[in-house]
């Protein structure tokens, strides 16, 4: 655990932000490999094992899905280490960030898996909390410990966050809200991190027509997400086997690619990637579509409204995508 995360933690059982003292067990010159987190208050211990605050108990964690494919596939969407800039061009589109804002900026990446976005914003000098409910903290610790340090996992759910409120000069989430059990509440319980002035971007599935032609996806989904993560992975692998061929030759058929979205299978053909990497990039989206327990579309007009009433400034909203600022100066 970096030494500068410390003044970002609290307690996430208590009111009124309880410290959390370190009972060290093992260090690794000035980080804390191994320990414990104690809370003075109510005398909650919380573990650090591998460099990783843990606030997660078994029966919190309802998408180890998550652990597993980002544990699977750690690398193939981490820019630096796949040879690509697909995360980066994303992550700017999406929360319309410039990248000399983000130098010195303390960022709360919510929902972190691999760690795809957190070593983004590293990459351009910003210091990252990476949160995940899942074992994705694993994957994330690996793929960003070259970012001397920017980039700090902390396993705990988004609904109980163990960090200070206005703590943060920015919040994404992305990827995640449609995974959770409320996604309102999710998005509302993000907004008080943020320093006054501070900046927030959120991306989801939007609730729009293509549902409606991934007729055949849903069919199957009302099965998968009471499946577990072995029989998922059997039925991806054997769908984009079988499936993915066919999916390449109407994508070079522009009047009827868009035939690729009845097909139930989640198709990558980036040519920024090679053969490899789109056919594995699109078994992990494949699994992603069907192993999730949830999946809650959301508009972004009516995301646009919530973060008004929760007395945000600056929303902006297209499909899929949200960013607003906290009022005041940062």
């Amino acid at each position: 655990m970096r030494p500068w995360l410390a003044d970002l933690l609290c307690c996430p059982r208590c009111p009124g932000e309880a410290p959390l003292s370190i009972d060290a067990g093992q260090r690794e010159g000035d980080e804390i490999a191994s320990g414990d987190l104690v809370c003075a208050s109510c005398g909650g211990r919380f573990p650090v094992s591998g460099g990783v605050p843990r606030f997660v108990e078994a029966s919190q964690d309802y998408c180890g899905n998550f652990g597993f494919q980002w544990r699977h596939w750690k690398t193939i969407q981490v820019d630096r280490l796949s040879g690509h800039r697909l995360s980066e061009t994303r992550f700017l589109h999406d929360s319309d960030w410039d990248p000399d804002w983000l130098a010195g900026k303390v960022l709360l990446d919510c929902g972190c898996g691999a760690g795809r976005f957190a070593d983004v914003a590293a990459g351009f000098g910003a210091r990252v909390v990476a949160c995940d409910l899942s074992q994705a903290v694993e994957a994330c610790r690996d793929n960003t410990a070259l970012r001397n340090g920017l980039v700090q996992p902390v396993q705990a759910s988004l609904f109980q966050l163990p960090l200070r409120r206005g703590a943060f000069d920015g919040v994404f989430c992305m990827g995640v809200i449609q995974h959770t059990p409320d996604p309102q509440a999710l998005m509302r319980q993000l907004i008080p991190f943020l320093k006054p002035g501070g900046r927030l971007a959120y991306n989801f599935y939007e609730a729009d027509f293509w549902p409606w032609l991934q007729v055949p996806k849903y069919l199957l989904r009302l099965a998968t997400r009471h499946l577990g993560t072995e029989a998922n992975l059997a039925l991806s692998k054997t769908l984009v086997t079988v499936l993915y061929p066919l999916t390449r030759r109407l994508a070079r058929i522009p009047r009827i690619r868009i035939l690729n979205h009845v097909i139930p299978i989640c198709t990558v053909h980036d040519d920024s990637l090679s053969p490899e990497q789109r056919r594995i990039w699109t078994l992990l989206d494949t699994f992603d579509w069907y192993s999730p327990r949830y999946e809650k579309r959301q508009h972004h007009r009516e995301v646009a409204a919530l973060l008004r009433e929760a007395g945000l400034v600056d929303v902006r909203a297209r499909p899929g995508v949200v960013t607003a600022m906290r009022a005041g100066a940062l």
